[in-house]
């Protein structure tokens, strides 16, 4: 039987860690818990966790920082940033720098399970998909969603889960014009609103791990949304 996933809950209110961590066991997740940056490195030395729940503000240090440095050694964890509700720029500045999603505080914990689940299946700790996998081949690169990897002209391109959903999503539907309440929907699974940059913040980021052609491939569609303006092959992968 596959052990539930676990999740580390970093935040230094212990009200809200004792909630949290009731309420996501309830969920049928196992929970680790922290209360500031060095507490969560610690425990992503010694434990294996499948998905951090991160606040920004810690008594030694920006969530945000952490998140950078996690990104800048590599660690490809999940990880969903807790933000005050108006700090929009907490939230652009999180994506920018690879976080896979965002929840305003206050929230309600319902939300943020919803969150969980939605990132762990992108991530593929859902059912396996019964279609036949697919390899894809795109103006010199090729993507391999079994593997999440992402082969280019210039060497492997690194991509965080969310830039990886949203490549895969072009992947999918070569050519067609996709809005930005489409693609956070088919990315995410929740519906945007006219304030929601996520999606133009993944865009950004994934044209420019794409190189110098990244504005190229991905192109925008004045009032209609982005498309991906190149010949995508498909072959079928290893069985």
């Amino acid at each position: 039987m596959t052990p539930a996933a676990q999740i580390l809950v970093v935040d230094d209110d212990p009200e809200i860690r004792k909630l949290l961590a009731r309420y996501v066991e309830s969920q049928g997740f196992r929970v680790l818990l922290a209360a500031s940056c060095r507490e969560l490195h610690e425990q992503l030395a010694t434990h294996q966790v499948d998905l951090v729940v991160l606040d920004v503000m810690l008594p030694d240090g920006s969530g945000l920082d952490a998140c950078r440095d996690l990104r800048a050694a590599r660690s490809n964890v999940p990880i969903i940033l807790l933000t005050a509700l108006k700090e929009d720029v907490d939230r652009i500045i999180g994506l920018e720098i690879g976080a896979d999603d965002y929840l305003g505080k206050p929230f309600n914990p319902r939300e943020l399970i919803a969150r969980v689940r939605a990132v762990l299946r992108r991530r593929g700790d859902a059912p396996p998909d019964v279609s036949p996998a697919k390899i894809y081949h795109f103006a010199g690169y090729t993507a391999d969603p079994q593997t999440r990897h992402v082969a280019g002209p210039q060497g492997d391109v690194e991509l965080t889960g969310a830039e990886f959903d949203l490549l895969n999503t072009f992947l999918e539907r070569p050519g067609r014009v996709l809005s930005r309440d489409q693609l956070l929907d088919l990315t995410r699974g929740r519906e945007g609103d006219g304030f929601d940059r996520s999606i133009d913040v993944l865009i950004s980021r994934l044209r420019r791990k794409l190189g110098n052609q990244g504005s190229q491939l991905i192109k925008t569609v004045r009032n209609g949304g982005y498309h991906l303006a190149v010949k995508v092959d498909a072959e079928d992968g290893p069985a």
